[in-house]
């Protein structure tokens, strides 16, 4: 299984990265990204601390543990700084906090997301204009599907629109607790509830994370 989009108790989740990662690998994850949410004063302490251990349980357990952020509830005006900032230190896996239904999220933000070259993937995108969905195929970002509560609630939308769109997707648990760790039937689950039919499913949980790696650069095998 492959999941780009998690939290630890660096931001809101309940889990140190270590004991996420274990979880995950026990769980049966090939890949985790580990995304604590950041702005421009917390991007530094964060991005350290999640190289320093997911670099030690990547070397350790057959799981790739990636070290990322996702960029919360940050002006839009200054999201690229904050993305560019996170890679610089280490960040392998960018993701910003779109315009989900069930948050205040500031007007513009996916469009500020996909325009930024430093952002990888657009969490929850909600109600996407199909204009920013054109972009993001066309600057190869990411549109998420999403495990979670509440976020989800737009993912047919989401599906939609990304395949009139030609933009590719993964599905993420956004996970702040174990429970929230993905299995494959619930992905399964979550990709026939969005719309997809069982060949479109198998390309959301296989191919597409697999496109995802090469666009950034990691290979499975080096446990980067």
């Amino acid at each position: 299984m492959f999941d780009f989009h998690t939290h630890t108790f660096l931001s809101d989740g309940v889990l140190s990265p270590i004991e996420l990662i274990r979880r995950a690998s026990v769980r049966g994850y090939q890949v985790i990204g580990v995304t604590d949410h950041v702005g421009p004063g917390n991007v530094e302490y964060v991005v350290r601390t999640l190289v320093t251990d997911c670099r030690a349980a990547s070397s350790r357990w057959n799981i790739l543990a990636l070290p990322g952020v996702e960029i919360t509830h940050v002006p839009k005006e200054d999201i690229d700084d904050v993305a560019r900032a996170a890679k610089a230190l280490g960040a392998k896996v960018v993701v910003v906090h779109g315009e989900t239904p069930v948050e205040p999220v500031e007007p513009g933000t996916n469009r500020a997301a996909i325009l930024s070259d430093w952002v990888d993937i657009v969490a929850h995108p909600g109600l996407i204009e199909m204009e920013d969905a054109r972009l993001a195929s066309e600057r190869g970002v990411f549109l998420e599907i999403s495990a979670r509560k509440g976020h989800s609630l737009a993912n047919g939308h989401v599906v939609k629109v990304a395949a009139q769109a030609g933009t590719l997707t993964v599905l993420d648990s956004d996970a702040h607790a174990p429970e929230d760790l993905l299995t494959p039937e619930i992905t399964w689950k979550v990709a026939l509830g969005a719309g997809l039919d069982s060949e479109e499913a198998h390309l959301l949980l296989n191919k597409n994370p697999e496109g995802l790696l090469a666009k950034l650069g990691v290979s499975m095998v080096s446990r980067t």
